[in-house]
């Protein structure tokens, strides 16, 4: 009876040993299907940028008018609460 412990001990081990290798491959494999999708598209949006040359000054016009828009934005949002404070300030 002293035999069949180590062993069921041993099983048991194992069994454990195998579902967390399972748990692992599965987490690596759910990371490569991610990666396999980012390198698809940037392969997909390398294409159409070297097909359309106009493409790429079309983004770049596309990101400049995003960043001073945000820029404005930005400004008037740090007005806002200096707004706030001088009308509470009229109000007492």
């Amino acid at each position: 009876m002293a035999e069949s412990e180590p062993q069921e001990e041993n099983y048991e081990d194992t069994v454990k040993t195998v579902e967390d290798l399972n748990r692992d491959l599965e987490t690596v494999l759910e990371e490569m299907e991610k990666l396999t999708v980012q390198a698809t598209w940037m392969a997909y949006d390398m294409v159409v940028i070297r097909t359309n040359p106009d493409l790429g000054s079309s983004m770049r016009r596309l990101e400049d008018a995003f960043l001073s828009c945000k820029e404005e934005i930005e400004k008037k949002w740090q007005e806002v609460p200096s707004d706030s404070e001088g009308e509470e300030q009229i109000k007492k």
